[in-house]
């Protein structure tokens, strides 16, 4: 006895039930409009412009060719001639609907001429019917799949086929069923090679960006391994040394004073700190999708009291002051906010040694003020090798939550930074 699979049983059943809700592809009648050629740019709309033209020609000369020479009354000749022309311009944009118009007014106007047909036409196809129809059918076969295409071909030829069959039209005429369904197997085979070559050559586009994309990415994961190792090879070296080196300074000193023990210590924690940011960003830089990789912690205003007691500890007065109610932050604005302070001490250590520092913070109903300002230094600051990356980085940081950063020399030789930091923009950084 053969074992049932009720999910699998289920999984088709609900296959089939989806079929059957889907609507027939020849009754998809969404708009699929003629895409403008790509180059050269003024020429862009030269297909519709034609299309348009031929179809105005078409109504005209159909019109005539109803009424003069297959004796149509003129107040259904000429409409059926203008029908017949307007559903190539109408195919322009809605491809099938404007197919299955042409149907109905192809079997109009057969039906129109067949009782009255002088001996000798073509029918069931007059000329301008054929020409109409196959323009319709090779602007169907551009955007559609190629069954969908085929499907409107047979559909198409075998309308004629019936009308023979039938015998609707009054003997002697000429049948014009086998010349219209050779032309119109003709026009949807390029309209459908047309449509494939385009498709290939999308894909083809396609590969070759996402090549390049993947080529772009890999270089720049391997420059940011290259820029890691150096990284890791010179900075945590050096943060190493110094790390233990103040670790036994106190122990190469006989009898060290505590304030000595106190900045050695304060050298060590300032060292390993620096080295674990270190090991967060070169691992950053070595991930292939750095917006997964793991993120320590990232420092906030509420960790400032503790950046200014380790500033103060290397010897400069600080002051600090907060106006306006405190409110929630977002991490992008904590975090700018916390670095822009934390290089503007940086830079007033190495550059204005002794001097008095005061940190404004502000807090505004749409924007955060910072504004780091120290005196003129009190002795002469030492070389301190550098190329200024300190300030671009702090105006990248304002400049990318839509703020701005001021920084510039005081009247009495001091320093300022201020950087406003809008709270609107931060919420995509949230």
């Amino acid at each position: 006895m053969p074992r049932l699979h009720p999910v699998a049983d289920e999984e088709n059943l609900n296959r089939w039930e989806r079929a059957a809700l889907r609507p027939p592809e020849l009754w998809n009648f969404e708009a699929m409009p003629l895409p403008p050629m790509a180059r050269p740019r003024w020429l862009r709309r030269l297909p519709h412009v034609l299309i348009g033209y031929g179809a105005l020609t078409l109504a005209i000369l159909g019109s005539d060719e109803l009424v003069n020479q297959f004796r149509v009354h003129g107040q259904y000749g000429i409409p059926l001639g203008v029908a017949t022309a307007a559903v190539v311009g109408y195919a322009m944009r809605r491809p099938l609907a404007a197919w299955w118009m042409s149907l109905g007014i192809a079997a109009l106007t057969a039906f129109a001429v067949g009782g009255q047909l002088p001996s000798g036409q073509p029918w069931p196809w007059t000329v301008p019917g054929v020409i109409a129809n196959a323009a319709v059918l090779f602007l169907l076969a551009l955007r559609v799949r190629t069954r969908i295409a085929v499907k409107a071909l047979v559909v198409t030829v075998g309308v004629g086929f019936v009308f023979d069959l039938f015998g609707l039209a009054m003997p002697p005429y000429n049948s014009s069923s086998a010349t219209a369904a050779l032309v119109y197997a003709v026009v949807v085979l390029v309209g459908t090679s047309l449509h494939g070559r385009r498709e290939a050559r999308d894909r083809l586009a396609e590969q070759e960006s996402l090549t390049a994309e993947e080529r772009s990415r890999r270089t720049l994961l391997e420059e940011r391994n290259r820029i890691a190792r150096e990284l890791h090879d010179v900075v945590a070296h050096h943060m190493s040394v110094i790390s233990i080196q103040a670790q036994v300074a106190p122990h190469l000193v006989r009898n060290p004073s505590d304030e000595l023990k106190e900045n050695l210590e304060g050298i060590r924690e300032n060292a390993l700190e620096a080295l674990t940011e270190l090991r967060r960003v070169l691992g950053v830089l070595r991930s292939e999708n750095p917006e997964g990789a793991p993120h320590a912690p990232q420092p906030t205003l509420d960790r400032l009291d503790s950046l200014v007691e380790n500033v103060r500890s290397a010897g400069l007065s600080i002051t600090t002051d907060t106006s306006g109610e405190p409110h929630p932050l977002s991490p992008g604005v904590e975090l700018s906010a916390y670095r822009i302070i934390q290089e503007a001490l940086s830079n007033a250590i190495r550059h204005a040694p002794g001097a008095e520092v005061r940190v404004e913070i502000a807090y505004k109903p749409s924007v955060l003020g910072v504004r780091v300002i120290n005196t003129a230094p009190a002795k002469p600051a030492p070389p301190s090798p550098g190329a200024g990356h300190g300030l671009l980085g702090m105006r990248e940081r304002a400049a990318m939550l839509g703020g701005g950063l001021a920084a510039g020399r005081t009247p009495d030789g001091g320093y300022e930074v201020t950087a406003h930091l809008p709270l609107q923009a931060s919420k995509d950084d949230a």
